[in-house]
């Protein structure tokens, strides 16, 4: 299916494949686009965020989101969730009980505790959505028209729970989630999993390959060269030989 990305804040990756560079905390959400079905990656920061989200996918390709991926359990990716009703939800495995519990309470701080409205967050966290469906390796999507994305649990490593989406192509795209950030250092907070992240980014320059288009939870799209600087960057700071 041919997409046109005309929408204010869209732009293309790849033949199929295009995200947005979100306002705020500069979150990327991402569209995969096949005859059959729509992928988002990632679905915003609140209820209203991933409503823009929702709105704006349906304009670009028109059709619903029929698939949600998210690439981790952070506020300002998973949040709009709930927006998206009907659409199968995908999450690396353990994700689910992630947002679940004492969870969802520390989503909503956090959130709170980045600048997102009080009210906003808890009314996103009431609504929160978790994934249905728990990706373990690998878990290939066909959205049909020959257009696959892969779904790849490539962590841990910004977190416990981290799920990359590879689209094949000419070129490749890969979405990344915060294993890769170009707009600033790699956050690493109490979730993070040091000791895994240099070995998260070398799966992931695995599944693109040389040549593809990496795309960061934040900032710019990036290349090989880039993720694997900071690869090698991540693994100095934390002390992570190999």
């Amino acid at each position: 299916m041919s997409v046109t990305w005309e929408e204010p804040g869209w732009e293309r990756v790849a033949a199929g494949a295009g995200r947005c560079r979100l306002p705020g905390w500069d979150c990327t959400a991402g569209l995969v686009v096949g005859t059959d079905a729509v992928l988002l990656v990632d679905a915003g920061s609140s209820l209203g965020e991933g409503a823009r989200l929702r709105t704006e996918a349906q304009a670009l390709t028109g059709r619903r989101v029929t698939h949600l991926a998210l690439t981790h359990p952070h506020f300002d990716h998973v949040l709009g969730a709930a927006a998206f009703a009907g659409a199968e939800v995908f999450g690396a495995v353990g994700m689910d009980m992630a947002l679940a519990g004492r969870g969802r309470e520390e989503l909503r701080a956090d959130a709170v505790r980045h600048g997102l409205d009080p009210r906003a967050a808890e009314e996103a966290v009431d609504a929160l959505v978790r994934p249905r469906h728990a990706v373990c390796g690998e878990w290939t999507l066909d959205l049909g028209g020959g257009r696959q994305a892969l779904l790849a649990n490539v962590g841990p490593g910004h977190t416990a729970h981290d799920l990359a989406v590879l689209v094949p192509g000419d070129p490749e795209v890969v979405f990344c989630g915060d294993l890769v950030e170009e707009s600033g250092e790699p956050q690493a907070g109490p979730d993070a999993v040091p000791s895994h992240w240099p070995a998260a980014l070398d799966r992931l320059l695995e599944l693109g390959g040389e040549d593809a288009r990496y795309v960061p939870g934040h900032g710019a799209v990036v290349d090989a060269a880039f993720v694997r600087a900071q690869r090698d960057a991540l693994a100095a700071r934390f002390g992570v030989s190999g």
